[in-house]
């Protein structure tokens, strides 16, 4: 036989695009449009429908960016409709490529009661099926005229990306906006002929299976009266009959398809536009759930979920409904799907108390899975948290954008710091918005990695980023691929029940060890500095409240602030979202998340310090309050003490140098400063070892051409490292006004540093506090520490614990991690003697080895911190002006002093005058277990909740002491629930606790 299958393909593709899906809608009439555009933000439902509105014609622009309009459409059935199903059709100027990322709207009553969201790929609003004709129709539409940020040509800067620079140029042009009758054998002729040519194009040539879709195909076409399309419908869908029905075969890969809309709480719009985005995509999941009685869609976010319950209550009624009848999914069990690597130890933990807590609380649902599916990696330290939460499975496909490796693993245990093991897996399909095509399912079938042991993969489908949701279209699909031969074989389940069968079929899958690092999106760990600093400060802030808060309420009956506490907590886990924290919004998220932070740090504080009032009393002692987990200056950790044994203020010698420089000496450090403002000696004299490596220098900025070639907020390239600049001209190079530090100046391009550098009596670390006025373009600037160290590895502070990254470069995966993330400190060290470089704000950093020389064999290591970075897409000016930055250089630190001097410098002493010295409210005797809480349990029972873990990477036996009268303890889960068996052992108030290496406990204390 001839081949001319090229020609049925071609045949098929042209009659669907110009015949067949054109006569879905055979007949329309045009509705009647008027606008009112809100003045403003977006304003009250009832304010909305009860606005006088202006007649608007199709073809006329309208939507400023950023603005509301509330359109009312108007219009009439034809009585000749009678019988038939009509759809209103309200194409607000769509692009159907952009669901999601440009304007939307969502459809309301006279009455206020939702009906739907428009967006690109859901224009259509059913009227009635059937009508009786004659009907009047009015219908509201609240229209978003959110502006296109990332276009068809992408990463271009735009000032589109703040209301404050946007302008006022209307953004799209009204289309059609019509009533019309729609066939429904039409349209499901062209499911059922695009599943099977997605389907055959799919399979190999040769396939016999191929061949009988081809053949059946041009029967179809053949039946098609293309000047009677929908009289012909049916007779072409019998002869697809035979091939539709045909099973799939018994080993067919398995898919659990899962209703989804991925919506990023801010990223190409602000918070408020999230606010009304999650709100038209739960319209159309509650109303797609009423149509299509297999369909099961899930939603993960709290916060989410918290936004329509107070502010859209009329599609909270209808989201509430659907969750009783267990097919609106609540998911994830987290507050927002946050970073993962940048949140702190408790953040990261507070994520899942409060979205679990949240789903617990609203519908009763104890969510078992994590739902991360676009988080730029995962920390080391996550697996723990995960399972202290009460959770067992975790869901992500983002390390499927690794550019260098590909994950050997789609199906896998992922192993955490302390050896907690979680049950993970990659969807193969390769994205969080499956829209149920032929080529995305065959796609998941070849690309699973775990063929011969499983067959089980899922796949969220609708679409995501922007929101919108499964469309029915996607059901049909679904339904037409439930048991298709050639295809894998896809049904609508919960993320439950698809874990539950795949944990089953597969009990025994391989090991991933370590952090689930994303080889790309590196830049996120230095992008919008200020929002990341904001987020630092308001995680340690929120520690000093919970532990004065706590301790006041114990010893004074002080009130403690449960309803402040638990709203900041919940407005800084918001902007841990991931692409507000790590800094890929548009610049109107950024700015309000600047003020938002400013504003929370104010409320701390008056939290801080009204406690530290209560607990200190009137008078005129001197106090310094200590909220670090270890003593200092002889105040306990957690306490308030005068300060004892304070080094006299001449500890420290400065002298002039002959070169220019200065040399900072206290006894146990002697820094040598040059008249560049370099570091060129920290000379440790108890281990007779210098710090910085021979003929190299160390406060050294360097800058960075910085382009990459996409993603620009998102991503560093590799070949950034090709060209560098030393800053090494100094304007001055003067000694500081305390007589004990040196001031450093620069100038480069149209920027400007200043340095102090400190070397404080009594210490043994080297203070570097840099203040930058920014206002270089596509440039990055690090801060380098060559340090005079063979290291092969080096430890990077994580969630409760750290992570070992090798220094060198020996295969893919190590050269990949050119660029990684590290809290308060980075850590490496020779037998016996290291090197700590901590910080107070900064996340991104790079590790590298240098040959010594020949005169010096061996090697170096530096360490270089990330400082700044400035993209221009989306937000144009990312972080142009002033920054302050403080870190510290510890010669002779080993992993202990480098977790204590990261505490340290994130939590400052407070000084205060009172009558009287303050206890601690719980102690613990080794400095290998750090307390990360001490707060009063959240149900309000007034019992005293304390998190701890072993921070070393070693076991630890240790006493926690409680500072007040104990009448139980009892070991907890991270939600405060009973998770030991039974009473923990004590001697009155003293518990002894028994650690393996980084693991986390949490106790709860009962007050007598």
């Amino acid at each position: 036989m001839h081949d001319d299958r090229t020609l049925v393909e071609a045949r098929l593709r042209r009659v669907l695009d110009e015949r067949i899906r054109p006569a879905v809608y055979p007949e329309s009439v045009p509705l009647r449009v008027a606008v009112w555009h809100a003045p403003g933000e977006p304003v009250p439902v009832a304010e909305g429908l009860a606005a006088e509105p202006e007649p608007i014609e199709v073809g006329a622009r309208w939507g400023a960016p950023w603005g509301t309009s509330w359109f009312r459409v108007t219009g009439t059935v034809p009585e000749e409709w009678a019988g038939r199903t009509v759809e209103a059709l309200l194409d607000l100027g769509f692009d159907e490529n952009m669901p999601g990322f440009q304007c939307e709207g969502l459809v309301y009553r006279p009455d206020g009661t939702p009906v739907k969201g428009l967006n690109p790929r859901n224009q259509w609003v059913r009227i009635g099926a059937p009508v009786a004709g004659g009907e009047e129709v009015r219908l509201h539409i609240e229209a978003a005229s959110n502006p296109v940020i990332l276009d068809y040509h992408p990463f271009r800067p735009t000032p589109l990306g703040d209301k404050d620079t946007a302008g006022q140029e209307p953004q799209y042009t009204l289309a059609r906006m019509d009533l019309a009758v729609l066939d429904e054998t039409v349209g499901q002729l062209v499911l059922d002929l695009e599943v099977l040519g997605e389907l055959m194009a799919e399979l190999p040539l040769d396939s016999p299976r191929r061949s009988d879709i081809l053949r059946a195909v041009e029967r179809a076409l053949d039946a098609v009266d293309l000047q009677n399309v929908n009289g012909t419908a049916d007779r072409a869908r019998e002869r697809l009959t035979g091939v539709l029905s045909a099973p799939a075969v018994p080993s067919a890969h398995r898919i659990s398809a899962v209703g989804h809309a991925h919506i990023d709480s801010a990223w190409l719009w602000p918070l408020r536009e999230t606010v009304r985005k999650v709100a038209r995509t739960a319209a159309n999941m509650t109303a797609l759930l009423e149509d299509e009685p297999d369909f099961v869609f899930a939603m993960s976010q709290a916060q989410q979920w918290a936004w329509v319950r107070d502010h859209r209550p009329e599609v909270w009624a209808r989201v509430k409904k659907a969750v009783a009848e267990g097919r609106f999914v609540p998911a994830g069990g987290m507050w927002v799907e946050s970073d993962t690597n940048m949140p702190g130890s408790e953040a990261m933990a507070r994520q899942f108390v409060h979205g679990k807590r949240f789903f617990l609380d609203e519908f009763g649902v104890e969510n078992e899975e994590v739902w991360l599916p676009d988080t730029f990696g995962f920390a080391a330290g996550l697996p723990q948290i995960i399972k202290a939460a009460g959770s067992r499975w975790l869901l992500t496909q983002k390390i499927s954008w690794s550019r260098t490796n590909t994950f050997p693993h789609h199906t896998f245990h992922w192993e955490g710091i302390d050896g907690t093991r979680i049950f993970t897996h990659f969807p193969p399909v390769d994205t969080y918005n499956c829209s149920m095509k032929g080529s995305e399912i065959a796609h998941a079938v070849r690309n699973f990695r775990d063929k011969g042991r499983a067959r089980h993969s899922l796949a969220p489908t609708g679409w995501g980023d922007g929101g919108g949701g499964t469309t029915r279209e996607m059901v049909g699909k679904a339904a037409r691929l439930r048991d298709l031969e050639g295809s894998a074989t896809v049904g609508w389940e919960t993320p439950r029940a698809f874990f539950e069968k795949a944990e089953a079929e597969y009990p025994a899958p391989p090991v991933w060890v370590g952090e689930l690092y994303l080889e790309l999106h590196r830049a996120t760990l230095t992008s919008q500095a200020r929002t990341k600093q904001g987020n630092r400060r308001s995680e340690h802030l929120l520690r000093e409240a919970e532990l004065w808060a706590a301790t006041a309420a114990v010893r004074t009956g002080h009130p403690y602030p449960y309803a402040e506490l638990d709203r900041i907590w919940k407005t800084v886990l918001l902007h841990q979202f991931h692409d507000i924290l790590p800094g890929s919004s548009i610049a109107w998220v950024h700015r309000e998340a600047r003020a938002t932070y400013e504003r929370l740090a104010a409320e701390l504080t008056t939290i801080i310090e009204d406690a530290q009032r209560a607990l200190a009393g009137a008078g005129t002692v001197p106090l310094v309050f200590n909220a670090a987990p270890h003593p200092r200056r002889g105040v306990p950790a957690g306490g308030a003490a005068t300060p004892a044994g304070t080094p006299p203020a001449d500890g420290t010698a400065l002298a002039a140098r002959e070169d220019g420089g200065f040399t900072l000496d206290n006894g146990l450090l002697r820094v040598t400063v040059d008249a560049r403002g370099l570091v060129v000696s920290a000379y440790d004299p108890a281990a007779d070892r210098e710090t910085v490596a021979p003929g190299e220098a160390a406060n050294l900025l360097q800058l960075h051409q910085d382009f990459p070639n996409m993603w620009d907020a998102w991503d560093v390239d590799s070949f950034y490292r090709n060209t560098v600049t030393d800053l090494t001209d100094a304007e001055s190079v003067t000694a500081g006004e305390d007589g004990i530090s040196v001031r450093i100046e620069r100038a480069f391009g149209a920027s400007r540093v200043t340095q102090i550098l400190s070397l404080a009596p009594g210490e043994r670390r080297l203070v570097i506090d840099t203040e930058v006025d920014w206002h270089e373009t596509e440039k990055f600037l690090k801060l380098a520490f060559p340090l005079d160290l063979h290291a092969e590895r080096y430890a990077s502070e994580t969630q409760f614990g750290h992570v070992h990254r090798p220094t060198h470069t020996n295969t893919s995966w190590e050269a990949a991690k050119f660029e990684a993330c590290n809290h308060r400190f980075v850590q490496l060290e020779e037998p016996g003697w290291g090197v700590a470089v901590v910080n107070d704000s900064t996340y991104g950093h790079d590790v590298t080895r240098t040959v010594r020389g020949a005169d010096a064999p061996g090697t170096t290591t530096t360490v270089r911190v990330s400082l700044l970075r400035a993209p221009r897409f989306p937000d144009p000016e990312t972080d142009q002006g002033v920054h302050r930055f403080r870190h510290a250089l510890v010669p002779g630190a080993s992993v202990a002093d480098a977790v204590r001097e990261g505490w340290r410098i994130n939590l400052p002493e407070r000084t205060a005058t009172g009558a009287r010295e303050v206890a601690p409210l719980v102690t613990v005797d080794d400095a290998a277990v750090v307390v990360t809480a001490v707060k009063l349990a959240d149900d309000g029972s007034g019992d005293v909740v304390v998190r701890f873990h072993e921070a070393h990477g070693g076991r630890a036996r240790a006493t926690l002491t409680a500072g007040f009268p104990v009448a139980g303890v009892t070991v907890t889960d991270l939600l405060e629930r009973p998770a030991g068996d039974g009473e923990v052992p004590r001697e009155g108030e003293r518990i002894a606790v028994h650690l393996r290496p980084f693991e986390l406990m949490t106790l709860r204390l009962r007050r007598n």
